[in-house]
């Protein structure tokens, strides 16, 4: 007792425990420096045992194990989920619809504030919508998503705002909020103009693919954790590592590219970033308070989606595998995201995707990833071991639309359950939290279709598992030691230059020049150039709202202007700059309107401007029709329908400019979403930059010399939409590929530098493997 009574006396002249005022919350340092930060009106009281400082969440007047932080996150995640009411773990199982700061006044993201939409309200954009406080203190709702916010100020304030009024709830757990991807740049974004407020921007996906280096890809997570956790937020809905085998799909553009090997490698590297801590930061195994949990997408893998259609939609409900390859596709999981460097070792979080693995589970069942008990239990459980929070993607349990364009509910597979029954089967096949759900009922009402089948014993200790492992992630990362924050600090961490400058590095080494005849690129500034306009058609977003069509420059003219002088004149120009996006078919693989016509509304996607009329296509798709709103169909093969790209003018454009520049040289810049075939113009220009959106500043650096491109093919570029149809949808490496006319293949692994094709240790490690 004496020497214990020393050691205290011994602390408290190093370290006296302090506290500092922080507007609505408190913190408290401990002897060894640990933070508790508290909002003193919440009802929570401090205790203090053997001289340490303790937030007594749940008001006992007791220290509770989960309460201790000297305790491991299993031991404390264990002891919460013993005290918790099934309400309570239903709400814990809750992930937030997406929620913006403020809330928009209608449409996406509408929010009310004292029943006033937000510009007739007299709320602050950090204050709490009617929506959050309902479903935060009603609904017990503690994962929120978040999307577009003002400021880093904004998001920092509305932090403090939700942790004060959850933190005087029953047992006092914590939000933790996640957000999308949100580094992104655009053409028109600059390096200077973000720095001091702007997030940093960086390549996504493909970009950070072409770059072929994982190095740069885990100090992007390590630098993107600290600006998310200044925003308040602690877990990310990424990285998104499908294997990108369909070159048709759109949301290959956000993947690693069709390197299982490579795959692996970087979802390893961006996990090992955003979830290490280090340092005093660290609280244990790497984790701490500057770490971020992952959540690795999607489980198995969407990349093999039938014709290149999309699971958001119900005409894009099934991946199907004609070359039997659905293992290559768990590779970046299995020998990626679950097997880390770091000390961490795997990743937080796993979502399912929305499609049904079509034909792939033993016993027979077509249902889609989030219901299948084969997928989550039996292969990523049992056999891969995986015992970390599964979170289904966003509405899977939702009511579909009337027709399978509408973008609505997802429940492929289970189309014909009720809502309450779409919760009891995902539940029961492994899954431990519902994505876009904000209220519990439904799984209030699952409990207990549980205890009818199995007894109440058994779904107690089924609830409580899943509460384990989602608090698990909120122990590790801090937050019920201190989750506030100063909104001033954050302004300096979010879009700091150091950060800006990293990103900014990144985008340019994930240019890829694909042809300089004659060496023409680098052009010296000073030179005058010819940039054209580009006609952008009507289009519609996902949910079917319309834009309207206009004419304008594809990028920022007056920073073409800090590069080069600018002529409306080809007469006039030395050179021409065609800023395009690759093609893009605005029907996504289905066109109502042939469906009232009479055919089964499922055309081809194009990869070409041209129009393509799919001649050689499947006459037999994979995958059935749908049993619910449209039964009739059957076989959703496109054979031998014909479809524009959206964007053909593009082509037009590059076409008509080199006929305006005559023998003059013209540079196409592609913004590339995903492979494209090059055929329709490649001989007839100079020069072909691809970036995979990225900065206009980025790829002018590259054009007139100041930065030499270094970047590589992450995906194999067709030579006709002929291969395209060949190849099959699972299947890496397996398109014939585009040849130019210098002889240069555009194969996964290609790219140029001033001196020639790059050869080097990086396209030697990866390329088709």
């Amino acid at each position: 007792m004496k020497k214990e009574i020393l050691t205290l006396l011994a602390f408290s002249c190093l370290h006296a425990v302090t506290a500092q005022e922080e507007k609505n919350f408190k913190l408290i340092t401990n002897p060894n420096g640990i933070v508790l930060g508290y909002n003193p009106m919440s009802g929570v009281k401090i205790l203090t045992v053997d001289g340490l400082k303790f937030k007594d969440l749940n008001k006992n007047g007791k220290l509770d194990k989960y309460e201790d932080w000297r305790l491991s996150a299993d031991l404390r995640a264990r002891d919460l989920a013993q005290q918790m009411t099934i309400a309570q773990i239903s709400g814990l199982m809750l992930y937030s619809g997406h929620q913006m700061l403020p809330g928009s006044d209608s449409g996406f993201g509408s929010a009310t504030y004292n029943g006033k939409a937000f510009s007739k309200s007299k709320a602050k954009a950090e204050d709490l919508s009617d929506n959050q406080k309902k479903f935060l203190k009603e609904d017990n709702l503690r994962h929120i998503l978040l999307t577009k916010v003002q400021s880093p100020e904004v998001a920092a304030a509305w932090n403090n705002n939700m942790q004060a009024f959850v933190e005087g709830i029953g047992l006092g757990v914590p939000g933790n909020t996640s957000t999308d991807p949100r580094h992104t740049a655009t053409i028109n974004s600059e390096f200077n103009a973000g720095a001091g407020g702007t997030i940093s921007m960086w390549p996504d996906g493909l970009g950070m693919a072409a770059t072929f280096d994982p190095v740069i890809v885990k100090e992007f997570g390590h630098i993107a954790a600290q600006e998310y956790r200044a925003l308040g937020i602690s877990t990310a809905l990424s990285p998104q590592i499908d294997l990108g085998t369909e070159p048709r799909w759109y949301r290959i553009a956000m993947t690693f590219g069709e390197s299982p090997l490579m795959s692996a490698d970087m979802a390893r590297a961006y996990i090992d970033g955003f979830q290490t801590s280090f340092g005093k930061d660290e609280i244990k195994d790497g984790w701490g308070y500057k770490s971020v949990n992952a959540m690795v997408k999607h489980w198995p893998s969407g990349g093999a989606e039938e014709g290149g259609r999309d699971g958001h939609w119900a005409y894009g409900k099934f991946t199907v595998y004609p070359g039997k390859n659905l293992e290559q596709h768990l590779i970046p999981f299995i020998n990626g995201a679950f097997k880390l460097d770091g000390k961490t070792k795997k990743a937080a979080a796993v979502m399912p995707y929305y499609t049904i693995t079509y034909g792939q589970d033993p016993s027979g069942q077509n249902v889609a990833n989030g219901y299948s008990k084969y997928m989550i239990t039996d292969l990523l459980r049992k056999k891969y071991e995986y015992d970390g929070v599964v979170c289904t993607d966003w509405l899977i349990t939702g009511n579909e639309g009337a027709t399978p364009d509408i973008f609505a509910g997802k429940p492929w597979g289970a189309e014909a359950l009720t809502i309450n029954e779409r919760h009891y089967k995902v539940i029961m096949a492994g899954v431990d939290q519902f994505g876009g759900n904000n209220e519990i009922k439904p799984i209030m009402a699952a409990y207990q279709m549980g205890v009818k089948e199995y007894g109440a014993k058994f779904m107690r200790a089924r609830f409580e598992t899943s509460a384990i492992r989602l608090l698990k992630n909120i122990f590790s990362v801090g937050l019920f030691e201190n989750p506030y924050l100063d909104p001033q600090e954050s302004k300096k961490i979010v879009g700091n230059t150091e950060f800006m400058k990293a990103g900014y590095q990144a985008q340019l080494k994930s240019v890829v020049l694909l042809k300089n005849k004659s060496s023409i690129l680098p052009i010296a500034k000073n030179k005058t150039v010819f940039v054209p306009k580009i006609y952008y058609p009507a289009s519609k977003d996902w949910w079917g709202n319309l834009s309207a069509p206009k004419f304008d420059y594809p990028v920022d003219i007056n920073l073409i202007k800090r590069y080069y002088s600018v002529t409306e004149d080809p007469a006039q120009a030395d050179f021409s700059i065609v800023f395009v996006s690759s093609p893009y078919s605005a029907e996504g693989g289905y066109d109502l309107k042939d469906r009232k016509a009479g055919g089964n509304g499922y055309v081809p996607i194009t990869l070409q401007y041209g129009a393509y009329t799919a001649s050689t296509a499947r006459t037999q798709s994979m995958a059935a029709g749908d049993p619910v709103i449209d039964p009739t169909v059957s076989n959703r093969s496109y054979a031998n329908k014909t479809v524009t790209a959206y964007n053909t003018m593009d082509l037009r454009t590059i076409l008509d400019t080199k006929a305006a520049m005559k023998e003059k040289p013209v540079i196409v810049v592609v913004n590339a979403s995903k492979p494209m075939v090059f055929n329709e113009f490649e001989q007839q220009v100079e020069g072909i930059v691809l970036h995979f959106g990225i900065s206009g500043q980025a790829v002018l650096d590259i054009i007139s010399g100041a930065t030499e491109p270094s970047g590589l093919l992450p995906v194999q570029m067709p030579a006709n939409m002929l291969t395209v149809e060949q190849q099959y949808e699972d299947v890496p490496f397996d398109m014939t590929c585009h040849k130019d006319a210098q002889g240069h293949v555009y194969d996964f692994g290609f790219g140029l530098n001033w001196k020639g094709q790059i050869k080097d240790q990086r396209n030697a490690k990866y390329h088709s493997k």
